[in-house]
């Protein structure tokens, strides 16, 4: 069993309820077909290039691999023994790439620090 997070590009003022709806339309297989956003190209290569996801080794976090891109969004399945510190970091470029971190074990969505109310 992994434990799997996902992070979403969406626009300026985007609700967890957005995110909610774009992670519901991807499960049913509704994807667009355009070009990927930045963000999610930024985010995906800073993450591996710290965790490879194209021929892991046997201590890669990743539960599945490669990991699953889509133009607005990137789906992490970690095994539920990796380090702390990849959670963290996944956190940490979430936020610095502006993109919105969804859990699907309990359905919370977490804005980038950046969006949090000060």
């Amino acid at each position: 069993m992994s434990f799997d997070l996902s992070v979403w590009a969406l626009e300026d003022g985007a609700t967890p309820e957005d995110v909610r709806t774009a992670v519901d339309g991807c499960r049913q297989g509704r994807h667009i077909d355009r070009y990927p956003d930045p963000r999610v190209v930024s985010f995906y290569r800073a993450i591996t290039a710290s965790y490879p996801d194209r021929h892991p080794g046997p201590n890669s976090p990743w539960a599945v691999a490669p990991l699953h891109a889509a133009h607005d969004h990137v789906e992490l399945n970690l095994h539920p023994t990796c380090a702390d510190q990849v959670l963290l970091d996944i956190e940490r470029l979430a936020g610095e790439h502006g993109l919105m971190l969804f859990d699907p074990q309990d359905g919370s969505v977490y804005p980038p620090p950046a969006r949090l109310p000060g």
